[in-house]
């Protein structure tokens, strides 16, 4: 069994934010692959599917973002499922906007919902980093993640959350670079993450 979290912050006021990518992306998760409906517990929601030959429980706390640990912690402990079949979806200012990286470990970069869940699980979850791109400058990091995404976003975003969901199997059973490059690709093939030579 598997957990997929999505993090963000509950709320229709955060729906949009750029900080909620990873709720986005485990919505589109249950949509297209017909997973149960959503309800409340683990301080969260929680929807159970079948991804490939995988089960799988998508999870998005309710907590906001500084304490989803708990949330996660919550979920896992009654699974019984181990820190190494968590996936972690979030927004990444370190990468462009659509780009995705996948990591196991590793440092959290000042992002505190991972904070959150390192302390909570320890370090060694997977993480699926989702690019929203940096604003240039510390001092507008906050304002920028807590900002709703641009209308001019909406196609990238969309694409992106179609392309996570399309190739969630791939992470369920652990292909991770596949599952990166298939969306890559996907992404590439709509026009976006072009290279600054305006090169796909």
């Amino acid at each position: 069994m598997r957990l997929f979290v999505g993090l963000g912050n509950p709320g229709a006021k955060y729906a949009r934010n750029r900080h909620n990518i990873g709720f986005m992306a485990v919505d589109e998760i249950a949509r297209r692959h017909g997973f149960s409906p959503w309800r409340r517990r683990f301080q969260g929601e929680t929807s159970e599917g079948a991804l490939g030959t995988e089960r799988v429980i998508l999870l998005k706390p309710t907590t906001y973002m500084n304490d989803s640990g708990r949330s996660v912690q919550e979920a896992a402990s009654f699974f019984k499922i181990a820190p190494g079949d968590v996936t972690v979806f979030h927004d990444e200012l370190e990468l462009p906007p659509g780009k995705v990286r996948v990591k196991i470990g590793g440092g959290i970069a000042g992002h505190n919902g991972l904070r959150s869940i390192s302390a909570h699980i320890g370090n060694d979850y997977r993480r699926v980093r989702l690019g929203i791109g940096h604003p240039g400058v510390k001092e507008m990091v906050h304002g920028h993640v807590l900002s709703d995404f641009a209308k001019a976003d909406n196609d990238w975003v969309t694409t992106l959350c179609d392309a996570v969901a399309e190739h969630a199997a791939l992470i369920a059973k652990g292909t991770d670079a596949t599952f990166a490059n298939r969306v890559h690709l996907a992404m590439q093939a709509k026009g976006f993450l072009k290279d600054e030579n305006g090169k796909e």
